[in-house]
């Protein structure tokens, strides 16, 4: 005799919600379909709705069928994280805070726990009892595996963001024919370094330039990782035929390098990205007047 019919055995209530879910999937859904999670993310058809609906009517019964009910790692749920983490992220895109994402959630038992009360109506009140209890430990899991993966959708597009915003703030600036640089502003760490780094190798081979200089006027402190960064970043320029000219060391950094012990022997220096351009062009023999010596010349 099947399990679910034997009455009484540990797991037949787990087992009365599987058969439940998949005996009732299609009007599961259609409840689904109705409610605001649904409704407002599967916008192109109620049918779209309906079908992403049993979809995760079936990912329920199969952890059901496994006896994971709590387990919000249980196989079954791997089906629908990616629709779940869609929904969810749908829904806070929309302006709705992650409580009232959880919210819709909880509204997706009541249709279902109102399916369950009629289809056990005969059966004994603890039956009904142990197995409306179960559906709703599954519901609730189904409640954490998608706020669960909303939190890491979240954080990854935060992760991807963060870096948008980081290479829109390390601009690569071509000043002349064989020359680019990049005016850091602000306050670096070892993942915007690592930006820097490669905005500005990528800028060396994109524009065939021979010197590159890093201003770091706008930089207010160095610690020894970022310094460490800087001169590897140097480094990397002049394996790939290309100079690089720092400039812009504030005293307090200059102090700090010379404090941490760091050789700066093999780095060229200047004082202001000025003075930097000005020694890449004569580098290039591009001649050079300051104005005051033009001014002098005309006369």
């Amino acid at each position: 005799m099947p399990e679910h019919e034997a009455g009484g055995p540990l797991g037949t209530p787990t087992l009365e919600v599987r058969d439940f879910l998949r005996r009732r999937r299609e009007q599961i859904a259609q409840r689904w379909a109705d409610e605001p999670l649904f409704r407002t993310v599967f916008t192109l058809s109620r049918d779209e709705a309906v079908e992403a609906g049993k979809v995760v009517v079936d990912a329920l019964a199969q952890v059901a069928d496994a006896r994971r009910v709590e387990d919000s790692d249980a196989a079954g749920f791997t089906a629908v994280r990616e629709q779940l983490a869609r929904m969810s992220t749908s829904r806070a895109r929309a302006g709705l805070s992650l409580t009232q994402v959880s919210n819709e959630l909880a509204a997706l038992w009541p249709p279902v726990d109102a399916l369950l009360a009629v289809e056990l109506a005969e059966r004994p009140v603890e039956e009904l009892r142990a197995c409306t209890t179960t559906l709703s430990t599954l519901m609730g899991t189904l409640r954490v595996v998608a706020m669960q993966t909303a939190l890491s959708e979240g954080q990854a597009l935060i992760d991807r963001q963060r870096l948008q915003l980081l290479e829109v703030a390390t601009p690569v600036i071509r000043l002349w024919d064989g020359i680019v640089a990049v005016p850091l502003i602000g306050t670096l760490d070892s993942a915007r370094s690592q930006v820097v780094m490669e905005t500005l190798l990528n800028a060396v081979v994109d524009q065939h330039a021979r010197f590159a200089i890093l201003d770091i006027t706008g930089v207010p402190t160095v610690d020894s990782l970022v310094a460490q960064h800087l001169m590897k970043t140097v480094a990397a320029a002049r394996l790939m035929g290309a100079e690089c000219v720092v400039s812009g060391i504030r005293p307090a950094i200059a102090q700090t390098m010379v404090h941490l012990g760091l050789d700066l022997g093999s780095v060229l220096t200047r004082a202001s990205l000025a003075d930097a351009l000005g020694y890449c062009l004569n580098e290039l023999g591009v001649a050079v007047s300051s104005p005051a010596a033009g001014s002098a010349g005309h006369r």
